[in-house]
């Protein structure tokens, strides 16, 4: 009797489209692989593009190792208006004239939000509270309680776009809420702010041009999908 062929095993590089959710990228992989033992490297919210690591086979083992290492994105704040999901995708609950984005007040305003910081969960987030996600309580209206982390924040570049919109790539810890810097500057500038845009560039030494798309992902065999496949660093999880 013939033994079965063994199951896939290693790291996808994929660069997520706006409008998906990290999870609807699993099911893509798995349907493509025919395997349900897939897992990610870290939620990207489905407005936000970039690198997710997909974790295929024995390589889910490495999950959690992956979720904290860190991470690199590039992304918009718009100012003067807030929203409920402190991103593009809520509804907008607060607005407030536009702050001045020069260089200096926006190097004073950032010092805040640079090194070790405690940052706010947003509301509308996965966090779990009373056995149940953040965003579902959030959805039905029930008052949330102030969830705080502890994250590492540097700032690698700012570019104002005046009179609204601040470009900018930042590295950051894992677990760290970009939608909350964006939130919480634009209050400690005197304004109102979300997150516009975003993208993950990298994640450890894992970089978004190395990544496939969802078109391609979509078209290879999954022959040439296993074939893909990176080894786990180290060899765990092999």
């Amino acid at each position: 009797m013939n033994d079965p062929a063994p199951q896939p095993s290693g790291l996808l590089l994929f660069d997520k489209p706006r409008g998906i959710t990290s999870h609807d990228a699993v099911d893509l992989l798995r349907r493509r692989l025919s395997m349900r033992r897939i897992g990610h490297s870290g939620t990207l919210d489905p407005m936000a593009t970039g690198l997710l690591i997909l974790l295929v086979g024995k390589a889910t083992s490495v999950q959690a190792s992956l979720q904290g290492s860190a991470k690199v994105y590039g992304g918009t704040i718009r100012f003067g208006a807030e929203t409920d999901t402190w991103d593009a995708e809520g509804k907008v609950v607060a607005e407030a004239p536009l702050p001045d984005l020069s260089a200096a007040a926006l190097d004073k305003a950032a010092a805040a939000f640079e090194g070790r910081i405690v940052q706010q969960v947003p509301p509308h987030s996965a966090v779990r509270l009373q056995g149940q996600p953040m965003y579902k309580l959030a959805r039905k209206g029930a008052a949330l309680p102030e969830v705080r982390r502890e994250v590492t924040v540097r700032w690698l570049s700012r570019t104002p776009r005046p009179p609204a919109e601040l470009d900018f790539v930042l590295e950051c810890s894992g677990g760290t809420y970009v939608r909350s810097i964006a939130c919480e500057l634009g209050r400690a500038m005197g304004s109102r702010a979300h997150l516009s845009a975003l993208r993950r560039l990298s994640i450890g030494s894992w970089r978004v041009e190395d990544a496939l798309t969802a078109a391609k992902v979509a078209s290879m065999s999954p022959e040439a999908l296993a074939a893909a496949l990176r080894p786990v660093p180290g060899g765990a999880g092999a």
